[in-house]
């Protein structure tokens, strides 16, 4: 599963992977990784970004459009 909705609300924040990779104590690499859907994104890191991006985590996962 890809998760295009990361990239775009971190790229609306200005922030860098590596900005968001820190957020997450994770690596840059892990973090690419998410938003490509090469790696599934955790739960804890699903919580971690709608509570960064103020979103629900139905609209990260794209199963609503409504944040």
């Amino acid at each position: 599963m890809t998760y295009p909705r990361i990239k775009d609300l971190r790229e609306d924040m200005d922030l860098t992977q590596e900005d968001v990779a820190k957020y997450l104590h994770c690596s840059q690499s892990a973090y690419n990784h998410y938003e490509k859907g090469i790696r599934d994104l955790p739960t804890s890191a699903l919580i971690a970004l709608s509570t960064l991006f103020n979103c629900s985590t139905d609209y990260i996962l794209g199963i609503s459009d409504k944040k």
